[in-house]
C-alpha cells in the first residue's frame, strides 16, 4: 500500500511544516495550536496566565486562577483537515495546587490510497490524538514557576498505528505587580513506544523563549516569541523566489544570517487586554517567508482576531492567512464553571 505522494505533500506543506523542521520527526500536530487567542497573536504565544488553553504549550502558566475553567476549540483547517481540543483545570487544594488536562485531536479527513504504480485503489483515513496532564509549582520566595506536562500520543494512518509518550518542561517569571513576564519552554521531549513500521522516529522537540509587556498608560500588550532554538538554521529556500535567466540557469534565493534570525520571531499585539472586548494582531515571520509568492502580495503569516467576554463566557475568534489560496478560521469558547 502506498499513500498518494501529492496528497501527503500538499497536506504537510499547507500546514506550514517545512522539510528541515517538520520532515525530521513524527507527531507534528503537537506543534499546531488550536487556541483562537494564541493563533490570532501569531500562533506561538507562551505567557498567558489567564487562559486555560495556554498550559498545553507552557505548563508553567498553570495557576489557581484557572480553577474550574473549561475551554473547547475548533478549527476548520486546510485541505479538509479538522483540528480541535478541550482543556480543563482544577485546583486540588490550596496546598497541592492546580492540575491541568487537555485532549487534542487532528483529523486529516479522507485521503487517496494508491498502489506502487500510482493507481488509485481506494481511500483511507488518518487521525492524531494527544492526551496531556500538567502541573506547576511556585518556587519558594520567588516569582518563578516551574511546570511540566505528560502526554500520551496516538496516531493512525489507515491500518497503521503509532503510540508515543512525551513531556514538556518550562520555567516562567511572573509577578502581578510587574508589567512584563518571560519564559523558556522545552516541548515534546520523549519517544515512540510503538512505531508505524518498526522504525522509531524522533518527536518534534522544540525549544522557545517568550515574553510579554503591558503598557501602563496605553491599553496594549505586546507578545514576543523566539522559537525553534534547538535548531538555529531554519531557513528554507522558497521555490517561488527562484529566477531563471535566458540561458536557463537557475538562481535560488539566498537566506543570510539576518534573514534566518528573523524567521525565529513571532510577534503579537493585543488591544484592550483584560477588557470585555479584545482586538488582536499577529505576524509569524517564518510562515510569511516560506509561503510567499513572487510578485504577489499574499499577506501570508498575518493573523487577526478578537475576544468577547460575556459573564462567565469568553468567545475568541482567529483568522490566519497562509497564502493567497488558503486561510483558516479558529473558534474558542472558554467557560468559568464557578460563575453563574
Amino acid at each position: 500500500m502506498k499513500i498518494n505522494p501529492f496528497i501527503v505533500l500538499f497536506v504537510f506543506y499547507s500546514m506550514g511544516i517545512k522539510a528541515q523542521i517538520g520532515g525530521e520527526s513524527v507527531y507534528q500536530f503537537l506543534n499546531l495550536s488550536s487556541s483562537a487567542r494564541q493563533i490570532a497573536l501569531g500562533g506561538e504565544v507562551l505567557t498567558f496566565i489567564d487562559d486555560v488553553n495556554q498550559p498545553t504549550w507552557n505548563p508553567s502558566t498553570i495557576n489557581a486562577e484557572m480553577d474550574n475553567q473549561f475551554s473547547v476549540n475548533y478549527s476548520s483547517y486546510l485541505a479538509g483537515i479538522n483540528i480541535g481540543s478541550i482543556s480543563y483545570a482544577r485546583q486540588i487544594s490550596r496546598r497541592f495546587g492546580t492540575v491541568h488536562g487537555n485532549i487534542k485531536f487532528l483529523d486529516y479527513g479522507t485521503l487517496i490510497e494508491s498502489d506502487e504504480q500510482g493507481n488509485e485503489i481506494g481511500d483511507f483515513k488518518a487521525r492524531d490524538l494527544a492526551v496531556s496532564i500538567g502541573y506547576a509549582v511556585n518556587l519558594p520566595w520567588t516569582n518563578l514557576f516551574f511546570g511540566t506536562n505528560i502526554k500520551l500520543i496516538n496516531s493512525n494512518i489507515s491500518n497503521f498505528t503509532s503510540i508515543g509518550i512525551a513531556t514538556d518542561l518550562a520555567i516562567l517569571y511572573y509577578s502581578p505587580y510587574k508589567s512584563y513576564s518571560f519564559t523558556i519552554v522545552a516541548r515534546n521531549i520523549g519517544a515512540q513506544i510503538k512505531s508505524f513500521n518498526g522504525l522509531n522516529e524522533r518527536l518534534p522537540f522544540k525549544v522557545a523563549i517568550g515574553a510579554s509587556y503591558k503598557f501602563e498608560y496605553v491599553p496594549l500588550k505586546w507578545y514576543l516569541t523566539i522559537d525553534n532554538l534547538q535548531k538555529w538554521n531554519v531557513s528554507f529556500i522558497n521555490p517561488s523566489e527562484q529566477t531563471i535567466d535566458l540561458e536557463g540557469n537557475i538562481t535560488e534565493e539566498k537566506n543570510g544570517f539576518i534573514g534566518n534570525t528573523l524567521r525565529h520571531f513571532v510577534i503579537g499585539a493585543e488591544l484592550f487586554p483584560g477588557s470585555a472586548l479584545n482586538v488582536r494582531l499577529g505576524y509569524n515571520v517564518r510562515r510569511a517567508a516560506e509561503l510567499k509568492l513572487q510578485n504577489v502580495r499574499t499577506f501570508g503569516g498575518i493573523s487577526v482576531g478578537f475576544g468577547l467576554k460575556m459573564n462567565n463566557l469568553k468567545f475568541n475568534y482567529a483568522y490566519s492567512k497562509f497564502h493567497s489560496a488558503s486561510n483558516a478560521s479558529t473558534f474558542s469558547l472558554q467557560i468559568d464553571l464557578d460563575r453563574r
